[in-house]
């Protein structure tokens, strides 16, 4: 897969999922409520996980692909 193609997918979820979390904080309490744990275990996961990957994954991958020894 291109990184270019993976930069988009990674921008798309982050902020498809980014605008959810959104709609989580500024809704109603009573309407949200029952979301609490998924968005707290899945989502707000998802958005940090995502945007640190745009923000240093060629770091990440530079570390990660170095063979030790």
């Amino acid at each position: 897969m291109k990184d270019a193609t993976k930069r988009s997918i990674l921008r798309w979820v982050h902020i498809i999922f980014g605008i959810t979390l959104v709609g989580y904080i500024y809704g109603p309490p009573e309407q949200v409520q029952p979301y609490a744990r998924f968005f707290q275990y899945f989502y707000f996961p998802a958005v940090v996980l995502t945007g640190i990957l745009m923000w240093k994954g060629h770091a990440l991958r530079r570390l990660f692909s170095k063979k030790a020894g």
